[in-house]
């Protein structure tokens, strides 16, 4: 079992940055932060896995980094040059297995209850 927390969300202005943070008790190979908008799907923004690799989904990529400190059982999300299509409820989630670390919602078992992202034009 793997419980995560996050925490850093908040209101930016387009162009802003923030941190989000995830905070997770056990071990889980795959990692990563999807977020869901009202009314859409949740959908996959980034992973990592234990060897670090990550993996971006191409909305997100050169804005957002994704990295992990295992000592301390966390996960970070750092966004740049957010835009309004950013706002979304952020969720970290976890992969108890090994192998690829898919941007799909079905891949995960674990999930956080959320941090909400918004991004004002």
């Amino acid at each position: 079992q793997v419980q995560l927390a996050e925490s850093g969300g908040g209101s930016v202005q387009s162009g802003g940055s923030l941190r989000l943070s995830c905070v997770h008790s056990g071990y889980a190979s795959c990692m990563g932060w999807f977020r869901q908008a009202p009314g859409k799907e949740r959908e996959g923004v980034a992973t990592i896995d234990h060897t670090m690799a990550t993996t971006y989904a191409d909305s997100v990529k050169g804005r957002f980094t994704i990295s992990r400190d295992s000592a301390k059982n966390m996960l970070y999300l750092a966004m740049d040059s957010l835009k309004p299509g950013d706002t979304a409820m952020y969720y970290c989630t976890a992969r108890p297995y090994f192998g690829l670390c898919p941007l799909s919602v079905p891949a995960y078992t674990y999930w956080g209850q959320g941090t909400q992202v918004t991004v004002s034009s």
